[in-house]
């Protein structure tokens, strides 16, 4: 009984204890919070509202409702594939017209292009030793063909140029030569850059140590098992032999075999006499200075593996959308804004070509070029070719894509493919840059289709591209003219 009541007593001296400590943190927390109130804070500095122009309308117009992906579902959905000569190449010119005239466009017009005619044909290839299995393999565009019963040899690999150029000619002569370099997956597209030299040239270089062939490591961020396919170039004087582009896969598995591997190769693709294609072009008329252009162009052709969704649907769509909300908006810029979907952007350029010798009187009047060739990516940045007259014109502009998260503007020699002709008339050009994280996951191969479209990604995309197009077409500023490029063989 005695022990029950000491324990009980115990007890309640302990709550009493704990009451007390729960009070005096109480206390505590009160006193601090007090303290903290009493502090001075820092201000937090709310940036100024920004100022509505037609150029941010515009840009918020386009992020709320953007038919970007519309166009690009149009395009590879209804048109499909559509290499430069082919019958897609045809519809794609009927369907662009049509879209730029329902859109209610001025002047819409094509203008012929004469462009190379290459088809695919059958593509195969084996490992014959050390054990047979098929390899996923595609041409090449612009390769020749092997003889009929296709070509065996050995193979030898190389992760480079350099690597090939150690080989003694006898390891080289009478083989196919494997170039295993990895690309590397980045947001800027530095990977393809550095890489895309074997797809280029590997085939002459190959050919002039004796190959009969060559395989190329895919240009590609992705392990699916499709070969990603694009352009090559045969040299002049250099004997000509097949060149095929390997799936990631395919090249893993060649590159740890190692030792003598024996490959059979089998392509039956073929250049046929030149085609006409077209440019399709558009206009919104300037409202002060009319004969003064901007261009925003997309290229409107793509390989015929997929359905060239990314490249250049998107930019297709891009153009397009720009051309949609501007004319929606009923407030043209100062200067004339031409849309321009080019022809044979993929393997030849020769649209970009034919436009600047159509044109060639009045490209003193073009006062910027803009193209979209980076498929659905947001926006990461704005570069600009120029200098520091460039700079003056481009940093208001580039303001208005701080929403965006987009930065200061760069100096680069980055342009698009198809504007380059216009370079050596000193246009000014623009490039909004795209995240390109993924974009070669599917770049130039059959899995280039519309599932691979993000619609908000691509409407963050075509935001950045109007606003740009149109302030740069309304700019009250001169962008002045490039400096003529370095002779060949200098540096700049």
């Amino acid at each position: 009984m005695v022990t029950a009541k000491w324990r009980s007593r115990n007890t309640l001296d302990e709550l009493a204890r704990s009451c007390e400590a729960i009070r005096m943190r109480w206390f505590l927390l009160i006193a601090l919070t007090l303290v903290a109130c009493a502090t001075p804070q820092p201000k937090t500095v709310t940036p100024p509202p920004e100022t509505p122009t037609p150029a941010t309308q515009l840009r918020d117009a386009v992020l709320k409702g953007s038919h970007a992906h519309e166009f690009t579902r149009e395009l590879a959905d209804r048109i499909g594939p559509r290499l430069a000569g082919s019958p897609g190449d045809a519809r794609a010119v009927a369907w662009a017209k049509a879209a730029m005239e329902n859109l209610g466009l001025r002047d819409v017009r094509t203008e012929p292009v004469k462009v190379p005619h290459w088809v695919r044909g059958v593509e195969t290839a084996q490992i014959l030793t050390p054990a047979p299995q098929p390899l996923t393999v595609t041409a090449i565009g612009g390769s020749i063909s092997t003889p009929e019963d296709g070509i065996e040899a050995e193979l030898v690999e190389a992760a480079s140029f350099d690597d090939l150029a150690k080989l003694p000619d006898a390891a080289v002569k009478g083989k196919i030569v494997f170039f295993s370099a990895v690309m590397a997956r980045t947001a800027t597209g530095e990977g393809y850059g550095a890489n895309h030299r074997y797809r280029t040239d590997s085939a002459s270089i190959a050919a002039k140590r004796g190959a009969v062939a060559v395989l190329v490591r895919s240009l590609s961020t992705d392990d699916a098992r499709l070969p990603h396919t694009g352009a090559m170039m045969y040299a002049d004087g250099a004997p000509k032999i097949p060149a095929a582009a390997l799936s990631t896969p395919d090249a893993d598995l060649l590159h740890r075999l190692g030792g003598r591997i024996r490959v059979r190769l089998v392509l039956t693709c073929q250049t046929l006499p030149d085609a006409t294609s077209a440019n399709v072009i558009g206009e919104i008329r300037g409202r002060e200075k009319p004969e003064e252009i901007v261009v925003l162009g997309a290229h409107l052709d793509s390989w015929d593996l997929g359905s060239g969704a990314q490249d250049d649907g998107a930019g297709v769509g891009i153009v397009l959308e720009t051309a949609r909300q501007v004319l929606a908006a009923n407030a043209p810029p100062r200067r004339t804004i031409r849309f321009v979907l080019f022809a044979n952007e993929e393997n030849g350029l020769r649209g970009g070509t034919a436009y600047a010798q159509a044109h060639k009187a009045e490209l003193l009047k073009h006062v910027a070029a803009i193209e979209a060739d980076g498929g659905d990516g947001a926006p990461t940045g704005l570069s600009y070719l120029g200098g520091p007259e460039q700079l003056a014109a481009v940093a208001p502009i580039a303001k208005l894509l701080a929403p965006l998260g987009v930065g200061a503007p760069e100096q680069a020699e980055h342009h698009g493919a198809d504007l380059t002709p216009l370079r050596a008339a000193g246009v000014p050009m623009l490039s909004v840059h795209q995240d390109a994280s993924r974009y070669f996951d599917w770049h130039h191969s059959a899995d280039d289709t519309y599932d691979k479209i993000r619609p908000d990604q691509l409407a963050r995309a075509a935001a950045a591209f109007a606003a740009v197009t149109y302030a740069a077409a309304d700019s009250p500023s001169s962008f002045g003219r490039l400096p003529e490029p370095p002779p060949s063989g200098t540096k700049p």
